[in-house]
């Protein structure tokens, strides 16, 4: 059974940074591709970004450059590297994994809050 473990959510303060870690385990599929998501109150869960097997990174649009997705395959975790943190940047973060037929797993979510 694939299990998804999240860390380095928090409180961070406008413009600040911070790193979440997501490590898989119990993996017995191929890994096309790891990424995060986010959910803010009311609204509907979103892409942040994925990087692929191969090292093939993908943004949202409002990541604007603030946030830097990687990898370790050996490690089988996914690392999401974020900075100038906005208040709107506030959300649930979920770790995904994904094999050839889609996401195949979730994390339990890790809260990243931005705020004075």
């Amino acid at each position: 059974q694939v299990q998804l473990v999240e860390s380095g959510g928090g409180l961070v303060q406008p413009g600040g940074s911070l790193r979440l870690s997501c490590a898989a385990s119990g993996i017995n599929f191929r890994i096309v591709a790891m990424g995060w998501y986010r959910q803010a109150p009311g609204k509907q869960r979103e892409l942040v970004a994925s990087v692929t097997r191969n090292g093939a990174t993908n943004y949202a649009d409002f990541v604007e450059d603030r946030f830097t997705i990687s990898r370790d395959n050996a490690e089988n975790t996914v690392y999401l590297q974020m900075s100038k943190l906005k208040p709107e940047d506030t959300a649930v973060y979920y770790c995904s994994i994904s094999g050839i037929y889609g996401i195949a797993g979730w994390g339990q979510g890790t809260q990243v809050t931005v705020s004075s």
